[in-house]
């Protein structure tokens, strides 16, 4: 069991979306110090950068969050520097952890790394059955990266690097800009601007086939943390609810539950992304402790009373 309670623990990206959440739960946990670098003072692409704030931290913990991450739409404008900046970050973040002797390392990673047609349920020993959904296959492939360097550094000098992949994540606080948000937060926000405005239709991407699974956040912060502390193996471990739901499933249920009473157009000239996504969640189950407590009814519920609470702040609304 790593002791939070007498550890200083930086989080990187824990000014964002997940991070956020993790950092509430290190608190809530009684971790000694939490520390959030801001990219204005550490831009973790930056190898100096990097190598000035583990000097100037000394973490006992680092929670690897940091990210450049986006919709279908964010990967297929930016692959290029989607792959250039997650693959720096995790770089430089996993080699600054080995030089300065950090003694453990939790690295986030994405389900975006598994084959596109991966069995369903996405088992952690598929990960390198194919290649994965081209969309998004350079974020995906970034990550990927860092499940193998964090394994090789084990083997050559002993570190204790650990890789969590999390599904699909939604909840409050999420990034609700339409250029680069995901689709839970873009239907939200497309479904509550077109009851907001009387609109009859609301566009989406593709035909409405596709699965996906999701995990609400304050869910996956508690699984990133409970293996932070329970988990020290090299083998990457699965994040998820381990339920899937289609696309056309999921839009009426927001649709739902934003008020919205009018049509759904899919548009099919715009890509699906891969075809069905969900985890085997066995080993976080066995090997940490972790279960998805929060359904996706209750968690699309609060997901969307946070936006319609805060509408007014989100820009361009």
């Amino acid at each position: 069991m790593f002791p939070l309670t007498s550890s200083k623990i930086l989080v990187t990206g824990g000014a964002g979306f997940l991070g956020s959440h993790v950092v509430e739960v290190l608190k809530a946990r009684g971790a000694r110090e939490v520390v959030v670098p801001r990219s204005s003072a550490f831009d973790l692409t930056d190898a100096r950068a990097a190598r000035s704030l583990f000097e100037t931290v000394r973490p006992d913990l680092v929670l690897h969050l940091a990210a450049r991450v986006g919709g279908i739409g964010a990967n297929r404008r930016h692959p290029g520097t989607f792959f250039r900046d997650n693959m720096q970050m995790g770089l430089h973040v996993l080699e600054e952890a080995r030089r300065a002797g950090t003694p453990k390392v939790l690295v986030a990673g994405t389900i975006c790394a598994y084959p596109k047609y991966a069995p369903v349920p996405f088992r952690e020993e598929d990960l390198w059955n194919g290649y994965p959904e081209e969309t998004n296959a350079p974020y995906g492939i970034a990550k990927k990266a860092l499940l193998v360097m964090a394994q090789a550094y084990r083997k050559e000098f002993g570190s204790k690097f650990v890789v969590v992949f999390p599904v699909n994540l939604y909840g409050p606080r999420d990034n609700f800009d339409l250029e680069d948000s995901h689709v839970i937060p873009a239907m939200i926000r497309k479904f509550v601007e077109a009851r907001r405005s009387g609109e009859q239709t609301v566009t989406l991407w593709g035909d409405g086939s596709p699965t996906r699974e999701f995990l609400y956040v304050e869910d996956a912060a508690e699984g990133l943390v409970l293996a932070a502390e329970r988990y020290d193996g090299e083998e990457p471990v699965n994040l998820g609810a381990g339920r899937e739901v289609s696309m056309r499933d999921l839009a009426g249920r927001i649709a739902q539950g934003c008020g919205y009473e009018g049509a759904i157009v899919w548009d099919t000239s715009r890509p699906n992304g891969q075809p069905r996504r969900m985890l085997d969640v066995t080993r976080a189950r066995e090997w940490f402790g972790f279960e998805a407590r929060t359904t996706l009814e209750e968690g699309l519920g609060k997901t969307i009373a946070w936006y319609e609470a805060n509408r007014g702040r989100i820009v361009g609304s």
